[in-house]
């Protein structure tokens, strides 16, 4: 496996029956976006919005922005480098490990449902009220079973679903007719507040109460409406049937968002400006009104007002129920292509070249949510579901520019890299975490479906992709299996070099060692073309097999099909649940996916594979002769634990004198107390009672500035040394030992096998671990002082 592997994601190894066809312009995706962000929310969620805020509100619309451009801007540079349907759900299963690909995907299609049945519920509500203002409603009931509310909330759910299956085209020109419509409703309001304005001079009166419930109630209001400028989701939807998708994503996308936003200021200004009711100020009247408060504040604004807001609710109501089919339908087609659910899914229609399953199958549930659902309680969800989903895409930004570096096409790259993603990663999960105490309930919906799809993916999905991407074509081995796992990759060329340490590991740790052969096959051929190396492959293990019989190791041999070699290492090491992952140091640095998505601990061999050693005691080691020099680069870092771990494991070979070196990057004016390399290494475990030499290295500020110093500076105190065998950890302070150029020189020059040891952990629980044990003995140093004092004040 080489860096090839990371070629850019596409749609090679997908036949043509599954693809669709670009046929929308920027106008089309533009008004898709607008749409879905203008909804309802403008008339339903401002007048609450202004009674939390006052006028104040302007200012929480354009912080909502802000904090939305964060996460846009990863939106729009994926959107233009992976232009595909799916969207978020695309970019987490290119970015981030299993099952969160299926899990993100499977929140996605949820909230879109739902706000795509909340929208038609707000239609039906909408054209009742204005059926009543018409004295046109009796209470209808159809057949005295079905409601008219409930009834005109599937029906608009059926037409819409059948103008998506009839054609991209025509969903996007019934898109863009109703979203003109329904701009021009809202401009007509605007341009009758402004014009009350101007013939008014009492209007700043309105806004001397600038922010009456203060700071908190800008906050409350940020929180109510923050769901109204995510409509960047649905715009993504749209990459694999817009033209020229590198342009036109990101255009749609910054255009879209600050054309709503001018609209929402627009809208509460002039809702508050323009009208005069006696006693009571502006804010508060809107605010008392709650839902209502738009309509009320337009019954005072123009003739005719209340019913350019019902007939202004109807149009947007019937533009986002539009833009959430359009949108549900692709994620459920995304994730039936790729095997995440049933395949079926994707199927296009022959003439309308539209994924017309998923449509229907969206569209049903969404009107059987609209028809039976208690969707007020349900969808206080969504707004979390998609928190969760944005905070996976930030992520998945910054892993796949990783991954795939400038091999990608971008038409926007985010800047300030990696900095916006992380900031809008914060302010995502915050805003998450302030729904968790203001709608618990929210969260516990949230939790549940999560849960449900947990099991779904482990039960049917987890199977059904692995047998796509990655089949096993032979599997043979012991049947007993042991709790600690080891995966080896079959290495053709010296094929029992990493066995050696597989081995001494597995008998250390009670553990199996796994072996995986993988045969590639070129994208553009099928997988089944595979099949007829399997004999070869099965033979090949035979060797391995007496060797590892002889030692009395508990083995397994798969053999892999894939297009992608490290898909099949990925894939093994989640099907067996893998522990550790013993493989060959190029092969690892080579392959930015398996650093980057594995979810496992890592022992990389650096070696000619002419080691003059073995791992097995002898009476000779045991009394110290013949011992071979093995040095620990220690740091105290992420992956310090493993590699005192693998340290362990090879001392109790009896063969190595254990050197370890332990790398000082701290300075000697810091305040912090620091705990000698003595102490921190003799309260771990894998080394108690073992003669060790103790050594320092202490890094300058220049060797931390500049990677080559630091790599000269270590390597200098290496040779001195002479070691037979290194463990380090996968980075020493900053420097990666993976992807540093000077610290791959320095691993190139010492000339004897290296064991390179990562631990996988969460990013930054290591962190956290180590700010926890500070603030831990900083709180055991305070009581002793203050025992000590108190002793003092006895005597």
């Amino acid at each position: 496996m080489s860096d090839a592997d990371e070629e850019p994601p596409g749609r090679a190894g997908t036949s043509s029956h599954n693809q669709l066809v670009r046929s929308l312009g920027l106008l089309d995706i533009l008004m898709v976006g607008v749409a879905a962000m203008i909804g309802g929310s403008i008339y339903v969620l401002t007048g609450p919005a202004i009674g939390l805020a006052g006028s104040a509100v302007i200012v929480a619309f354009i912080i909502n922005a802000i904090i939305t451009l964060f996460t846009a801007m990863a939106y729009a540079e994926l959107g233009s480098a992976m232009p595909e349907a799916g969207g978020g759900y695309l970019w987490v299963r290119e970015g981030l490990p299993r099952p969160n690909a299926f899990i993100s995907g499977w929140m996605a299609w949820f909230a879109h449902i739902i706000a795509g049945s909340l929208y038609a519920v707000s239609f039906a509500s909408f054209l009742t009220g204005l059926l009543e203002m018409m004295n046109l409603s009796h209470d209808l009931v159809l057949l005295n079973i079905i409601p008219l509310d409930k009834f005109i909330a599937v029906i608009s759910i059926a037409v819409f679903t059948y103008i998506n299956i009839k054609g991209t085209s025509e969903t996007g020109k019934t898109g863009d007719i109703v979203t003109i419509i329904q701009l021009g409703l809202i401009f007509i309001l605007i341009a009758a507040g402004l014009w009350v304005m101007s013939g008014n001079p009492n209007w700043k009166m309105n806004f001397s109460n600038f922010a009456p419930m203060g700071i908190g109630g800008v906050v409350a209001a940020m929180g109510l409406t923050f769901i109204a400028f995510e409509g960047y989701e649905v715009i993504v939807q749209t990459g694999e049937e817009v033209k020229n998708p590198r342009r036109n994503i990101p255009r749609a996308i910054f255009i879209s968002l600050g054309a709503v936003v001018i609209v929402y200021c627009l809208i509460a200004f002039v809702s508050i400006g323009a009208i005069f009711p006696a006693g009571i100020e502006s804010w508060k009247f809107i605010g008392e009104s709650g839902e209502l408060g738009i309509m009320k504040a337009a019954e005072l604004l123009a003739p005719y007002g209340a019913f350019i807001v019902l007939a202004g609710g109807l149009i947007s109501t019937l533009a986002a129920l539009n833009a959430t089919t359009f949108s549900s339908a692709r994620v459920a087609f995304a994730m039936g292509r790729n095997y995440n659910m049933p395949y079926q899914l994707s199927a296009i229609h022959k003439k309308n070249k539209t994924p017309y399953v998923a449509i229907l199958i969206s569209g049903i549930i969404m009107a059987i949510m609209a028809y039976g659902l208690p969707l007020g309680q349900i969808a206080v969800a969504a707004g979390v579901i998609f928190l969760l989903l944005f905070t996976q895409v930030n992520m998945a930004v910054i892993t796949i520019r990783r991954i795939y570096g400038d091999k990608l096409e971008y038409g926007f790259k985010t800047p300030f890299f990696p900095v916006i993603p992380i900031i809008g990663i914060f302010l995502k999960l915050g805003l998450a975490i302030f729904l968790l105490f203001t709608q618990p309930l929210s969260w516990a919906i949230t939790v549940v479906w999560v849960v449900i799809g947990f099991l779904v993916y482990r039960m049917y999905t987890f199977r059904k992709e692995i047998d796509h991407y990655a089949p096993i074509v032979t599997s043979e081995g012991d049947l007993e299996r042991k709790d600690y796992r080891i995966l080896i990759p079959y290495t053709p060329e010296d094929p029992d070099r990493l066995l050696k340490y597989a081995i001494r590991v597995a008998k250390e740790n009670f553990g199996e060692i796994n072996v995986l052969r993988v045969i590639t096959v070129p994208k553009q051929t099928p997988l089944s073309a595979g099949t007829g190396y399997a004999e070869t492959a099965r033979k090949s293990f035979e060797p391995l097999d007496k060797i590892m019989d002889k030692e009395n190791i508990l083995n397994h041999y798969l053999v892999r099909i894939s297009h992608d070699a490290s898909e099949a290492i990925l894939a093994t090491v989640e099907e067996q649940k893998i522990d550790l992952l013993i493989t060959d140091f190029e092969t690892f640095r080579n392959s930015k996916k398996i650093q980057t998505i594995l979810t496992c601990d890592v022992l990389a061999i650096l070696s000619e594979g002419n080691e003059e050693f073995t791992f097995e005691p002898t009476r000779t080691s045991r009394r110290g002769f013949g011992q071979k020099n093995l040095v620990v680069l220690y740091d105290g870092g992420d992956h310090s634990d493993l590699v005192l771990k693998a340290t362990s494991w090879l001392e109790r070979s009896g063969q190595f004198k254990i050197n370890v070196l332990y790398v000082n990057t701290k300075k000697d004016d810091e305040q912090e107390k620091i705990v000698s390399i003595t102490d921190i290494l003799k309260q771990k475990e894998y080394l108690e009672q073992v003669g060790i030499e103790f050594n320092e290295i202490n890094l300058s500020d220049s060797d931390m500035r500049f990677s080559n110093e630091a790599a000269d500076t270590i390597l200098s105190s290496l040779s001195n040394f002479q070691p037979d065998v290194i463990i380090t950890g996968a980075s020493i302070s900053k420097f990666s030992l993976f992807s540093d150029p000077h610290f791959l020189n320095m691993l190139y020059e010492l000339k004897c096998p290296i064991i390179v040891a990562r631990h996988f952990a969460i990013p930054g629980v290591h962190k956290i671990k180590t700010l926890i044990h500070k603030l831990r003995t900083l709180i055991l140093e305070k009581i002793n002082d203050l025992k000590k004092l108190d002793k003092t004040r006895q005597i």
